[in-house]
C-alpha cells in the first residue's frame, strides 16, 4: 500500500498536517504589539515611590501607590498618584502643602521600586519578578532563568492595558516590557 493512492488516507494526511499548521500559527495572528507610550514614566498601583519635602521630615519617606492610585501624606491625606509622571505629583504635592500648611514647599519624588512584570510559560522559573527600565522580552527571560528546552524562542506575547482594556499582543523578543505586563513564551511544537 503506498500512501498516495488511496484518496481517503491522502484526505487524512491533508487534514492532519492542516490542523497541525493550524496549531501553529494559532498565536501568531496576534495583533503586534503597539509602540510604547512616548514621555515620562506614568505612576501606578504598586509603585513605590521616596519623597522629601525639603526640611520636613515627618512628611518624607516612602509610600506605596494603592490599587486605587493613591498615597497617603501626612497632613494632606489621599493624593492620586495614578497616571502622573513624577514631576506633575511633586507639582500636586507642592501644591497642596501650599494650602495653608507649608508657606514654600520644596519637594522631589523618585522611584524607589518599580512594580512588577510577570513572565509565564517555557522559562526555567515562571513567576513575578521587578521591572528594570528599558527591559527587554529577551531580558525578561534571563532574569526568569532563560529558555527551557521547549521554549519557540521567537513566538511571545505580552497582556498589556491599553486605553483602559487588556489585551493580548504579538511581541519581538526586542520588544521593550512596561510594568505590570504579562509576558507568555510558547512551546515550540517540532
Amino acid at each position: 500500500m503506498r500512501f498516495g493512492r488511496r484518496p481517503a488516507v491522502r484526505l487524512l494526511a491533508v487534514l492532519l498536517l492542516s490542523l497541525a499548521l493550524a496549531g501553529c500559527a494559532g498565536h501568531g495572528s496576534l495583533p503586534p504589539l503597539p509602540p510604547a507610550d512616548e514621555g515620562p514614566y506614568k505612576l501606578g498601583a504598586g509603585d513605590r515611590i521616596r519623597l522629601v519635602v525639603f526640611g520636613q521630615d515627618e512628611l518624607s519617606g516612602e509610600y506605596l501607590v494603592s490599587d486605587s492610585g493613591f498615597i497617603t501624606v501626612p497632613l494632606i491625606g489621599a493624593v492620586d498618584a495614578e497616571g502622573l509622571s513624577l514631576r506633575e505629583l511633586e507639582g500636586q504635592i507642592g501644591s497642596e502643602l501650599k494650602q495653608g500648611i507649608l508657606v514654600n514647599p520644596n519637594c522631589s519624588v523618585e522611584i524607589s521600586t518599580y512594580r512588577p512584570f510577570y513572565i509565564l510559560g517555557e522559562t526555567k522559573a515562571p513567576g513575578q519578578y521587578p521591572y528594570v527600565p528599558r527591559m527587554t522580552v529577551l531580558t525578561a527571560v534571563s532574569i526568569s532563568g532563560g529558555f527551557t528546552f521547549r521554549a519557540d524562542q521567537d513566538l511571545m506575547s505580552i497582556t498589556r492595558v491599553v486605553e483602559g482594556q487588556i489585551s493580548e499582543f504579538q511581541a519581538d523578543p526586542l520588544a521593550y516590557v512596561q510594568p505590570g505586563d504579562v509576558i507568555n513564551v510558547y512551546e515550540r511544537y517540532f
